[in-house]
């Protein structure tokens, strides 16, 4: 088939030698491409939008045949998502929540901490409400473990929980520092039962006992500091083995030189030596090996892809005082090679069978043997940078992934949980029928519409000669296409002015026969029906006008070109210059708004030929009638000279042809006399307006020129009393003054701006001197008089010197009238400095403070700095952002960690994590000083910082934290 473009060249190439009038039948079943042939199956490549005979490449290829039942629906089998017997239930990973599924994996696998949380008491246990939903973060963990114990699914949704802790699911936390806190939040929550015999159940689990032991080499008398652990953390960089990590963790430390020991005993600092002592250990110990560590250099957490050997069975008795076998249950696994990407999986040991399994989000894995496999978690690192993994001793595991070890010591639920299980497995078992049900429903459907199509197909193609309709194209596709409902047939928007179908539509619509018309109708409804009859005659008499005159606009545009180049002597008519100009651009848009199609308008056709200046083509844009540039406000022929040009008849009449409802003025032709009126009044207003102008500007020239102006700080002498205006008023007196044509004269001093709704002064003398009041001028007494004789002032406001004696001063006091209103201007004030302290972007500075010293990396004008103190600053950062302060902006500035950052601001310390800049006091342009603090060296301290009440709900629900 011909390409859509020569098609619709074909159905109108007639118009060259028929005229409107002659206009057939023939010709109106050309121009809508009645008779173009149809195509063939297997000719077309896809459909051709410019044939509404072709009916193939819509969709019918899918139905034409043998179809699969499976292809009528695209619902999964409901019984994949179902437990398999005897497997473990996996969790559904929210976007970036893999590090907690593998804790909640770990943890569910410890049987005495499952069992704890059984006992805890709710307060709806004694009665099962059937809308009742998990509520505080103990009764969603109690729900999640009692539904990986004892689900239908193979799956479950841990959101609730995720939820109630305010994680951000699509932001990766630190793993460690989760179960830390996790750990902390679930022993405060277990500390508030009923039940005294849960108050210790996490300490009995996972805490032990270590002291700090401190030797003075002068006495050497032994302090101990005993402190609490509920895991160990190792450090991994320059070992090989887990038992040299351990050995590094308890090792000596010497107290030296500025570090020295303060000894009770010797009553001064003294060389001592410190390490740590195990005394106890947990039921399950949790070893933190620190695989992400903070880069000082860059600022950012790097990860120690290491590897560490560690065994099935760990002896701490060499670390005791006392036998202490341990059997690994659990390995925490990280993929990838970056602290701040990559994904979490777990290990764990099953208690009961003794069996490995790997948990991966939703998917499990049993391990085959009874041995730990970790396989292809090893290849996952960049293994181009990294040593090969070394060989292991028998009962040795050999791990750069691993970033958590669980050793347990060798050594269910209530009725109310397992209600609100079978709850959830009838849900399951619901869903599952009712997806099952949907398949067959869709797969009926499916083979009804199979055998409908086959049938409709066949008699889809209208017969020459035969009774047709048209039907949209767009709608039979969707009809073939069985994922989308096949809605009415709406032919509306096909439809031309003339309530019939458009010629330039019939791209989009297809010629079918009666007999399937009549089924698609009477299935799907719609309207209305377009058959032989709705062919448009007006449309297609109206296309052979426009297109023939658009071949003869090129020939009178040259025609034109030269006549107008003759002068006109005796008659003729009034033709705006510009328009005569523009007039075959303005014909061609005419004749395309005339044929209602767009299809035609591309830039090349529109600007051949045309000689126009870009400043022209400008000034014409607006211009959308010919000859409506000379037709002034009243209809009326304009009295500008310049704007119009006289042409002969014969120019006017072959452009008439063009725009027949043109304006038309013959030469004879009056101009508008009420145009001609205003005119001469406008001069009149002009001149008295100067007049005006010239008399303010003499009696008022100092103001106008701002010269010799009275001022507060230096009070004038001989002079009590000074008069204000506001600035306004004075701004739109001198935009007259220098352009008086351009205006009316200023008429009022609107001074009652200046004034509070009671009638008073909203300046004090000191606000007006430091020039807070930016919106005042001050008035000489003489320059008041003249602004009272020309103009109306609706409230004088003036302020006076009042002046008291004494033996060796002079005190001087100010006053205003009208009288200041102090309550308003206290409300000013506080909304100014409401404001100051309410945005969203600001600019902040921060200013490095070293050795008590300010410095500060490159001069910043805004600093407002001390010539001593400029001369020592080096380091400055400039922070922009919203009211939260961004410490970790601050932190790639300075390379200062977060936790290491003391802001201080006035002499205050910011340290709530939770405050916004303006509750703090910090405005914009404000100066925080930044002071770096030494990483802590004290066991005993860093202790104390972990050991300290953190909210996990808080901790990760604001967005920027200050750690102190």
């Amino acid at each position: 088939m011909a390409p859509r473009l020569q098609l619709e060249r074909a159905a109108w190439r007639w118009v060259d030698t028929v005229k409107p009038e002659d206009v057939t039948e023939e010709h109106i079943e050309m121009a809508y491409r009645i008779r173009v042939p149809a195509c063939k199956r297997g000719a077309c490549r896809r459909n051709c939008k410019g044939n509404p005979n072709c009916l193939v490449g819509i969709g019918e290829h899918v139905w034409l045949g043998e179809i699969d039942e499976n292809s009528f629906h695209n619902i999964d089998d409901p019984n994949s998502e179902r437990r398999d017997k005897n497997k473990f239930v996996g969790l559904t990973n929210l976007g970036a929540t893999c590090y907690v599924n593998t804790f909640l994996q770990v943890w569910f696998h410890n049987l005495e901490l499952r069992k704890t949380l059984y006992m805890c008491q709710n307060s709806r246990m004694s009665f099962f409400p059937l809308d009742y939903e998990p509520q505080t973060i103990c009764e969603h963990l109690q729900y999640l473990f009692a539904l990986l114990q004892n689900s239908n699914r193979r799956y479950i949704d841990p959101s609730g929980l995720v939820k109630a802790l305010g994680l951000n699911t699509g932001q990766q936390q630190d793993a460690q520092e989760f179960s830390k806190l996790f750990l902390s939040l679930l022993e405060d929550t277990l500390s508030k039962q009923k039940n005294p015999n849960l108050h210790n159940v996490i300490q009995q689990q996972f805490c032990g006992q270590f002291a700090y032991v401190t030797v003075c080499n002068q006495c050497g008398r032994a302090s101990l500091l005993p402190s609490r652990f509920y895991e160990l953390e190792l450090n991994i960089q320059g070992h090989k083995q887990l038992t040299d990590c351990i050995t590094e963790f308890l090792k000596e430390e010497k107290l030296e030189g500025d570090n020295r020991y303060f000894c009770e005993n010797c009553q001064s600092k003294q060389n001592a030596t410190r390490r740590i002592k195990l005394q106890t250990l947990p039921r399950t110990l949790n070893l933190q090996l620190m695989r992400f560590v903070f880069d000082r250099q860059t600022g950012h957490k790097k990860k120690l892809n290491t590897f560490i050997s560690f065994p099935e069975i760990l002896d701490m008795g060499p670390f005791l005082e006392q036998k202490g076998k341990l059997c690994l249950s659990a390995v925490l696994i990280h993929r990838g090679v970056s602290a701040y990407s990559g994904h979490y999986i777990a290990h764990v040991r099953d208690s009961r069978t003794s069996d490995w399994y790997k948990f991966n989000d939703e998917e499990i894995e049993k391990m085959e043997g009874k041995k730990l496999q970790l396989g292809i978690e090893e290849d996952i690192a960049d293994t181009k940078s990294q040593a090969r993994k070394p060989k292991c001793s028998k009962g040795y595991h050999c791990s750069r992934n691993a970033y958590m070890l669980v050793y347990k010591q060798w050594s269910e639920y209530d009725a109310f949980l397992q209600r609100l299980v079978e709850r959830d497995n009838k849900k399951f078992e619901e869903w599952c029928k009712e997806m099952a049900d949907m398949r067959k429903q869709s797969v009926d459907k499916g083979k009804a519409k199979h055998e409908e199509v086959k049938e409709l197909y066949k008699l889809l193609p209208a017969e020459d000669g035969k009774l047709f309709e048209f039907v949209p194209l767009d709608w039979l596709k969707n009809w073939l296409d069985d994922a989308t409902a096949t809605k009415s047939i709406d032919n509306l928007k096909f439809l031309c002015t003339h309530g019939k179908l458009h010629p330039d539509k019939i791209g989009e619509v297809k010629r079918i026969s009666l007999k399937a018309a009549d089924h698609f109708f009477k299935r799907y409804g719609g309207s209305p029906r377009l058959d032989r009859s709705s062919l448009c005659k007006d449309c297609v008499v109206q296309r052979c006008r426009v297109l023939r005159l658009k071949n003869q606009l090129n020939e009178d545009y040259k025609d034109i070109s030269n006549l107008v180049k003759i002068p006109v002597k005796r008659s003729g008519f009034w033709v705006g210059k510009a328009s005569l100009r523009s007039w075959r651009q303005l014909a061609l848009e005419q004749l395309e708004e005339d044929e209602e199609e767009t299809k035609h308008t591309n830039g090349k056709t529109n600007g051949e030929g045309l000689d126009i200046s870009s400043k022209e083509q400008q000034n014409d844009e607006e211009m959308k009638t010919f000859n409506e540039d000379i037709v002034c406000v009243h209809g009326s022929l304009s009295i500008s000279d310049g704007e119009k040009r006289l042409v002969s008849d014969e120019v006017w009449n072959r452009i008439k042809v063009y725009f027949p409802k043109a304006p038309e003025f013959t030469c004879q032709q009056e101009p508008c006399q009420q145009c001609i009126m205003l005119d001469r009044e406008g001069k009149e207003n002009e001149a008295l307006n100067k007049m005006i102008a010239n008399e303010q500007k003499a009696n008022l020239l100092n103001l106008f020129q701002e010269k010799n102006r009275p001022t507060l700080q230096k009070w004038p002498q001989d002079t009590e009393v000074l008069y204000i205006v506001s600035l306004f008023f004075v701004e739109e007196w001198k935009k007259f003054i220098r352009k008086p044509a351009k205006g009316n004269p200023v008429s009022s001093v609107g001074n009652s701006v200046l004034l509070c709704p009671h009638g008073g002064f909203m300046f004090t003398y000191d606000s007006m001197v430091k020039g807070d009041a930016q919106q005042i001028v001050l008035l000489w007494p003489g320059e008041w008089d003249v602004i009272r004789r020309h103009f109306l002032v609706d409230q004088a406001i003036s302020i006076c010197r009042l002046s008291e004696k004494t033996q060796n001063t002079m005190n001087a006091q100010y006053r205003t009238q009208p009288d200041l209103c102090k309550d308003c201007r206290e409300g000013l004030i506080f909304q100014q400095q409401r404001d100051m302290r309410e945005y969203t972007q600001a600019t902040v500075y921060i200013r490095k403070v070293v050795d008590n010293k300010r410095i500060m990396k490159e001069a910043v004008p805004e600093l407002n700095a001390s010539g001593s103190d400029a001369e020592d600053e080096k380091e400055v950062a400039k922070v922009k952002g919203e009211s939260d302060p961004d410490f970790y902006q601050i932190m790639h500035a300075f390379s200062v960690a977060p936790f290491d950052q003391n802001l201080t601001i006035d002499g205050r310390h910011l340290t709530d994590d939770s405050a916004t800049l303006g509750s703090l006091g910090v405005i914009p342009d404000s100066i925080i000083f930044l002071k770096a603090d030494e990483p802590i060296a004290d066991y005993a301290a860093m202790d104390d910082v972990y050991q300290g009440k953190l909210n996990l709900k808080q901790m990760y629900s604001v967005n920027l934290h200050l750690f102190i």
